[in-house]
Parts: C-alpha cells; structure tokens; sequence
C-alpha cells in the first residue's frame, strides 16, 4: 500500500498489517472509517479522483487466453483441412510444386480468415463486458450517486439493496436485515446474515458477518459499506478467471456442421480412393497422374471456406443485434433465437415507457385527477373537472407528503431534463408531490425517517417510521393495495378517520385499475412514543388508516405495439407476465394488442397456485396476460411451455427472476433497470430495456440460421458439381477437365467472394411472417436435398459439355478446353448465386434481386478475378491455361443464364406441387394454440 496510505494508519490504534493484507473484519466500523479518513458524507469528487489515480479502476485483469500462435494453430484442427495438407505433401513428392504451393496458399487463406475473425469475436466479447458492467449507489459530498462500479476508490462509501451484486470489498457500517448469497467464494448457497460486529482475524471467510466482498450478491434487506478493496485486491480478484472465462464461439450448429464435415471427409476418401483404383488398375493411368486426379477430386469436394463462412454469419448477426439493442451475452442464443415460439415479458419499461405517472388519487369519498405525463413535476389537480389547490385540502396533502417521506427515489434535474434514480413507482410518487409544490428537503428536515422496513416481494410493502422533533411518531406505510388493506381498520374521511369499508375500497380499487392503471395503497398510524426501531411486528399488528390508492399509468411503447403484431404475425406468442393487477394487466393487454391472442383470457397469481402442472400447461396455452405473479409463477410458466413444446424467451431484471431467466431458452434481462443477477442468468441483455429490441432479436437470428443455410446450399452444389466433372472424365478416360490447382482457384475465389457474400444477406422477405423453425430441424433437409443434387447435376453438365465439345467438336488444346470448363463453372456459380437472394420465391419478383448490395459486390470482383485468371500471362503458366475469345464467352454467359432461369423454373413448379415440402408454408404465421 502506498506511503501516505500507511501514513494514515499510524494514527488509528490499527494492528500491525493494515493495508493491502489487513484483516478488516477483526476491526471496528470505527476504526475502518479512520483508517480510510472517511464521514458518511462520503469523499469529495476531487478525493474520489485522487485514490483512483493512486490506487487503479475497480477492475479485474482479463482472463489469461491462449497466444497468437497457439490461436492460429488451431485453425488447422479439422479434417478437411487435414486432407488438403496430405494433398499438398503428396504434390510434393511428385514434385509437383506448383501444386503443392497453391495447396498450401488455400490452407493458409482458410486459417487467416478464421484467426482474424476469432480476433474480431474475442474483442466483441469484451467490448460487450464493458456494456454490461455493474453500477453502484455510492455517496459522494452527502448525496447519492450513481457510478460506474469501475470508478469506486477505497474510502468510498456504498448503498447496498436486494438485488444488487456487491462491487467491491466492504466493510459493513449499517446492516438492515442484510443477507448475502456468498456461493461464488465459499460455494455456500444459504445466503449468510450480515451484522457489525468484529470477529476474530483468523475467523474463516463465511464467518466474516461484517463483510461484503465482491462479486456476491444481496438477496434480502439493505446496508451501507465503505469500500477497503478494489479490482485485484478484493477476495473475488484472487479466482477472477472463474469469473471471465471467454466465451466460446462453439454452438450447435457449429458441432452439426463439425459432424458432417467427419461424414463429408469419409465420403471424400472413400471416392477418391475408388476413382484412383479404377483409374490406375482400370483404366491403366500412370501413377502420379492418378494420384493427381484423386487429390483434384478430393480437392474439389471440400467447401474450404465453410467454418470461416459460418463463424462470419454468426459474427455478424451479434453485431447486427448489438446495433439493435439486444447485446448477445452467449453466442448460442443467436442461433436460439431463431426458432423462438414464445417470449414471456414484463409490463414495466419492457412493453411500456418506463416513465411511470400518477394520474389519480383516489379517497373513500372523492377522486383527484393529476395532470402531467413522465418525472417532469409540471401538471395540476382536479375533482370533477374542477381544479383543486392541494395545500387547500388536507388529506390530499396528508397522502402526498406520505408517499414522498415513505420512498428511496430521487428526483432532480440535470441539463434541463428531470433524472430519477430509484424505483419508477416511487419517482412517480415524488414526481407528484412536486406538483403539489412540496420541497422534498425541506418535508424530510421537518419529518426526518429513523427507521425503515424496505419493500421485498415476500411481504410487499415498504415501512418508514418519522418524527415530527415534536414527541410525535408516525409510520407511513406503501404496498400493494390487497396487503396494505389487509392491515388497516380505518379510513381517511372528510371529517377524520372513520371505520374502514372494504368493500368501497375493493369498488374504487377494481374502478382505477380497469382504466390501465398501477395501484399502490398508502396508509399511515401513530407511533409508539420514543419509537427508535421499526420491525416486522410493529406492522403486522395493523391498526393503519388507510389514506387513499394511487393510480398510476405507465403507458405502452408505441414500438412494442408494432413489435407485439409482428411476433404474433411470425407465429411468436406474447406472453405479459406481470405484478400489477389483474384489471391492470388485462387493460394494458388489450392496449399492446396481447390479448387479441387468446380473447382476452388473463389469469393471477392465486389462480395459478390453485392449478396442478397439467391444468397450468393447459392453461398457458390459451392465456397471454398474468397478473399478481411472484418470481416462482414466472418459473412455472416458463416450464409449463416449454412441457408443450414451446421455445422460450423470458425477460426479468431482479434477483428473483434468475431461476426463471436460466430456465428459458433464451434469458433476456433488462439493461438499464435489470439488477446484476438477472443479467448474469440471461443469455441477451436489452441496452434499451424494450420488447422491440427481443422482435428485432429473433428476426436477426432467423436471418443468421437462413444464410447458414445458403451458404452451405451454395458450397455444396457447386463442390459436387466439381467432383462429378472430374469422376465422369476419368470413367470415360478423358483428359482432366479441372487440374488440382484449378479446382483450387475455384473454390478459393468463389468461398471469398461468392459464398462470403451470403453471410452479409439481408433478412428475406415474410421472414417474420413464418412460423418458428423447430430446434431439432436438421440443416439440410427435404426440398434442400433434392436442390443440392439438381444444381450440381446443372453444374456438371455444363461444365463438363463444355468441356468435351471443345476438345471433341472443336478440337482445341486442352489449355484451352480447360480455360473454357472453368470459366463456365464459375459463371454457373455465379448466376447460381442470385438464386440464393430468396431460398424458395423468385427473386425478380419485387426486384429482390437487386436488394442485396453485397451479392452484388461479390460479383464485381469475381469478375475481376477471373479475367486476371484468364488472360494475365503470370496466371496461364502458373495454372496451365490460355486465353480464350468472345465466341467462347458468349456460350459461357448463356450457361450462367440458363442456371438461373432454370432454377426459378424449378422454384415455381415445386411450389404448386402439393406433395413437396417446398417451406412454403414458412411464410404463413402458425396457428394460434
């Protein structure tokens, strides 16, 4: 620890090894305080700048990852590409070293373009941790802020509340029911109860109560704490690579594609291996001529670029989504997303604004009406139309000041626009009071809070015990309106308090919520005289008087409205899961357009808890809107359509939503308001908190498995194509049309720009109006296994005609036959590669043709390509080749023309034919079930 650091320790009676090694949970709060020279007005902005200059961000060091050359090795771990080397050396030895060098370029390519996109996907990795890091409630000259958790120094001091994940080493100072889930240091899951008091320097690390150490995480109460480590001094710093592992690019579909590249390198083999037999003992070919026309065989029938392709596609796709707010946390879940049949999401700042406003306060005997959207304090108060001077009317004021002294939010306003931090419902309820003109200081000077019981799901109220510094106590108290009721016996009247109706209530309460709006119940009572502690007893005796329900409406993203009618026109089933009321829900519901799904059928949480697994799955499958749900009922649903089929995708923010989050298929938490544990279970985090981000999500994922797929549609063909030409030569015992070198340059340049060019494809058309794939659907199946033979069968024929007519009919060199075969098989590919732009409609309809800018550019430079290939003088005696005429050209060119139409052709007829499984019916949503 630096000099003026120990300096400081001299003073403070600290024991001997203060400092990087001390022993903080042997000392007292006191003593830490000293020993960090701290007030729980927190530091200065200039202290807080100096410590992190003296003592380095909150952050750990990335994880160790394996070296460049290491990386790059690894790329020739695969068995294609281990047949292209055994290839190469067999060149070799034949002293063929022509072919030996342009094997090996092709090699060498293959592994450059995997190496460098590895790069770019580990530097996408960390550019996405950096999103995703935590924030902390720290105090800085007396008030709250919120900060990064990388800029927390030592001596800082924090607020710590359910949900949050600790952010750096604490020693506790204020411990309100703390409990704290230590699992990832001590791999005890019971979370542990926090106190103040030392313990013994040797005390091991689950017995230090005192403590809060990076990395865990808050399950229940609040606490406040000053920071005595930071980054890779803190405990959490020691095991920091359990912490950042890299994520790894390895997903199903890679895994598919590995597993039948073994089978494709089995089938590779075994017909070469045939095709040299026949050749050498059949048709008596010398030996090393055999052996070259096998290694051009082999050669041909590897699709070299696919793995780059694929790992290119997937790349692609995670940043297309990050550019659309949904940041992909595992890669898996880009491909996961693509077959989704039902997202589960939260109401609050998900479907809706997340700029919570009170739009009513409702009395026993009277309705207030506020004027105002959002956290600006601008608006006014009605009763029948008539505007009302809250200061005028006591109970109104009494129930304001009420919900701004019972609340933890903060309301302020920065550059001209009105910030709050906290809770939306709570900054609502500030949002109100301003209206009403109420100073926020000055109520909580006059009012000052002793005690608090914060709000948690288990008992859902918040409890604040005041003094008025006149003997008075009184205790406000803010809930949900079924268990705030629950506890009051009395009422606010025009004339005082009077005996509670709860049937009048349970009117007025059915009343606002039918209007789309939240409820939230305040009520209040006297306290015991010289009350200093408020406990759990102290409010479930009761005796409240229950003061008034506000209404507050959060209205729905215009987004998620369009977004919501495109999931449900994509065969994507909305689910709403909510905490609101079941009016509430329902009203929102039918605002998004969810409830036209199901015909409005919503169901709450008691109503779930009344149903067996068998009735609840028959339930989710007719009802989208859940109302009054605990984080247990988001677990069941999730289960309960996933038991009927259904791939889920589940949004959540809290700490309780991660048992439901890691259930679904794809977790989804929320970026701004999403706690640290919900982003840690999900595999996609929103930047936006918006549904509209998750529509946009599953299009992209759908579009990445579609170019997967042409790519593959694409290589095959055209690969088999190749090796058809080759295999027909030698059974008829012809010159080679294609030499191991030209096939080479063929598959080079076609998988760099061609194929390549399919991973940057647009979404087609209605790919959101298409039922969602199934997981287990394999890659290649149905109509796309009748595609593959057909257009390789086009390929051979042309190429190899081509061939045979020039060397038969017209009777030139084989330089020149072999010129001409290879620029009709590229020129097959090429117009090959517009039928791609839409897998099965026609692509001149709607001029989707000329909608893919990358298609487009491909073609350019392959055209390029193949001119330099076909007319430089380096190129001919390098590849064995010779210039060829417009004559020559003219046929070629109508070849490729012919490859195109015919396979729109082919298109057009399978697709009115009733018995072919065409995915046809992909473009129509799937019935509602």
């Amino acid at each position: 620890m630096a000099d003026d650091q120990r300096q400081g320790e001299a003073g403070t009676g600290l024991p001997e090894g203060a400092g990087n090694d001390q022993a903080w949970h042997a000392l007292s709060c006191e003593q830490v305080r000293r020993h960090w020279a701290v007030t729980r007005e927190g530091l200065s902005p200039d202290e807080a700048r100096d410590r992190l200059d003296r003592y380095g961000r909150n952050e750990l060091k990335p994880p160790e990852r394996a070296s460049a050359l290491v990386r790059f090795l690894r790329h020739f771990h695969n068995i294609l590409i281990y047949i292209l080397i055994a290839a190469a050396i067999g060149t070799a030895l034949l002293g063929h070293w022509v072919d030996t060098g342009v094997i090996a370029a092709v090699v060498l390519i293959n592994t450059l373009i995997g190496f460098v996109q590895e790069g770019k996907a580990e530097k996408a990795l960390d550019a996405i941790r950096q999103m995703l890091s935590p924030m902390a409630v720290v105090v800085r000259d007396g008030k709250r802020r919120e900060v990064p958790a990388a800029e927390i120094v030592p001596g800082d001091i924090i607020h710590l509340q359910a949900g949050d994940k600790v952010p750096a080493d604490l020693r506790l100072l204020e411990a309100k029911n703390l409990r704290i889930e230590e699992a990832v240091l001590t791999g005890e899951s019971v979370p542990v109860e926090k106190g103040l008091d030392p313990v013994a320097k040797d005390a091991p690390l689950g017995d230090r109560a005192g403590m809060a150490y990076s990395g865990t995480l808050v399950t229940f109460g609040r606490g406040v704490g000053v920071v005595v480590a930071t980054g890779e001094r803190t405990e959490i710093g020691r095991i920091s690579a359990m912490l950042g592992e890299v994520e790894s690019l390895q997903t199903p579909l890679v895994r598919q594609v590995e597993q039948f590249g073994r089978w494709l390198a089995a089938v590779i083999i075994a017909i070469s291996a045939a095709t040299f037999a026949f050749g050498y003992w059949v048709r008596d070919y010398p030996l090393d001529e055999m052996f070259l026309a096998a290694a051009s065989l082999a050669v041909s029938s590897i699709p070299e670029g696919l793995p780059a392709i694929m790992t290119i596609a997937l790349a692609i796709g995670v940043q297309k989504m990050a550019r659309r707010n949904a940041i992909i946390r595992k890669l898996p879940a880009v491909e996961t997303l693509g077959s989704v049949s039902a997202i589960c999401s939260d109401k609050t700042g998900t479907l809706t604004r997340n700029e919570m406003t009170v739009q009513v306060l409702a009395f026993c005997d009277r309705q207030v009406e506020v004027d105002g959207v959002g956290y600006a304090p601008h608006g006014g108060f009605s009763i029948n139309d008539r505007d009302v001077d809250p200061e005028d009317n006591p109970a109104l004021w009494e129930t304001l000041r009420a919900g701004l002294l019972c609340n933890d939010a903060q309301l302020y306003e920065k550059n001209g626009d009105w910030v709050m931090e906290g809770d939306p419902t709570e900054g609502a309820l500030l949002t109100v009071a301003r209206k009403a003109g109420m100073d926020p200081q000055r109520q909580q000077e006059r009012y000052p809070r002793i005690d608090v019981i914060p709000f948690e799901s288990d008992h859902k109220y918040m409890a604040t015990l005041h003094h008025d510094h006149h003997g008075h106590e009184v205790i406000y108290l803010k809930g949900a309106p079924e268990r705030v009721l629950s506890l009051c016996r009395r009422q606010m009247g025009r004339e005082g308090p009077e005996p509670l109706d709860e049937s009048r209530w349970k009117g007025l309460m059915d009343g606002v919520a039918g209007r789309g709006q939240r409820l939230l119940a305040i009520a209040a009572r006297d306290g015991k005289p010289g009350q200093r502690t408020l406990d759990y007893e102290h409010v479930e005796q009761g005796d409240f008087t229950l003061m008034a329900v506000v209404g507050i409406i959060d209205p729905p993203r215009d987004e998620a409205i369009r977004a919501v009618k495109e999931c449900i026109g994509a065969g994507v089933r909305v689910k709403m899961i909510t905490g609101d009321h079941l009016i509430t829900a329902r009203a929102v519901g039918d605002m998004l357009g969810i409830n036209r799904q199901g015909g409005g059928r919503a169901l709450s949480g008691h109503q779930i808890d009344a149903m067996d697994d068998r009735e609840l799955h028959r339930a989710v499958a007719v009802t989208d809107v859940f109302a009054r749900t605990s984080p247990e009922h988001k677990l069941r649903l999730v289960e309960a359509l996933q038991a009927g089929g259904r791939i889920v995708a589940m949004t959540g923010d809290g700490v309780n939503d991660a048992p439901a989050l890691k259930r679904a298929d794809v977790g989804v938490a929320m970026g701004h308001k999403g706690t640290e544990a919900a982003k840690e279970a999900s595999e996609m985090v929103l930047a936006d908190d918006n549904f509209a981000s998750i529509a946009h999500a599953v299009e992209e994922g759908r579009t990445v498995y579609d170019n997967i797929r042409k790519a593959i549609l694409h290589m095959l063909p055209t690969n088999a194509g190749q090796s058809l030409t080759i295999m027909m030569a030698i059974l008829m015992g012809l010159a080679l049309p294609l030499t191991p070198v030209q096939v080479l340059w063929v598959n080079m340049v076609t998988s760099v720009t061609l194929a390549m060019a399919l991973a940057f494809e647009p979404s087609e058309p209605g790919v959101m109006r298409r039922p969602p794939r199934a997981p287990d659907t394999p890659l290649l199946s149905g109509f796309l296994l009748w595609r593959i033979p057909f257009v390789a069968v086009l390929l051979w024929i042309g190429t190899f005609g081509h061939f045979v007519y020039m060397e038969e009919v017209v009777g030139v060199s084989d330089e020149l036959a072999r010129t001409v075969a290879i620029n009709t098989l590229v020129a097959g590919q090429a117009f090959y590669l517009f039928n791609l732009r839409l897998i099965y409609q026609p692509v001149l309809v709607g001029g989707e043709i000329f909608k893919s800018r990358a298609m487009w550019m491909a073609i350019g430079v392959l055209v390029v390509l193949q001119l330099s290939f076909t007319y430089l003088p380096v190129m001919n005696t390098l590849f064995g080749l010779e210039p060829i005429g417009m004559a020559d050209w003219g046929r070629i060119l109508a070849f490729g023309l012919a490859v195109f139409v015919i396979v729109e052709l082919e298109k057009a007829v399978l697709r009115r034919l009733p018995w072919v499984d065409t995915g046809e019916g992909q473009r129509q949503a799937a019935p509602v079930r």
